[in-house]
């Protein structure tokens, strides 16, 4: 269950509480998609995360604006768990990170990072990087979509 939002000092908008939150893909239907921004990149996010899932992916984590109270996020950010994928069936986009991930964003609306994966200026896992606010750096929620398809293995 995706829990309320709260406000911290320093952040432009309302968060998640620390945490990271199972829920699944009509959860987050039915609690963010409220305009018609919010619908396109609820698309965008569905088919991203059908290739992740059909390619055997487990679980991904998904952060960025449009797990806020932003009214208008520009993207969203999803991290993915690589154990189990077949690269084979695994739309290549998912490991172009040119031009800022513009490829990503042209095709799903959103950027896709494998969790365990370094992020480049704050040293940590995506995973980790992702439950870090980054206008305060205080600790902050993510969202957990397990693979409904039930295709890969098992965690």
């Amino acid at each position: 269950m995706i829990p309320k939002c709260i406000s911290i000092s320093g952040s432009p908008w309302p968060i998640l509480p620390p945490g990271i939150f199972n829920s699944t893909l009509e959860e987050v239907y039915d609690r963010y998609v409220i305009n018609q921004k919010r619908l396109l990149l609820f698309d965008g996010l569905k088919r991203g995360l059908s290739n992740l899932f059909t390619s055997g992916c487990p679980q991904v984590f998904l952060d960025g604006s449009y797990i806020t109270e932003k009214p208008i996020p520009n993207d969203y950010e999803v991290c993915w768990d690589m154990n189990f994928v077949d690269p084979n069936l695994l739309d290549p986009v998912f490991f172009d990170f040119a031009n800022e991930r513009l490829n990503q964003k042209q095709k799903y609306l959103g950027e896709f990072f494998p969790a365990s994966i370094i992020e480049g200026v704050s040293g940590k896992p995506f995973l980790d990087f992702f439950q870090t606010d980054k206008y305060t750096g205080k600790q902050k929620g993510i969202i957990r979509l397990t693979n409904h398809l039930n295709i890969g293995g098992i965690i």
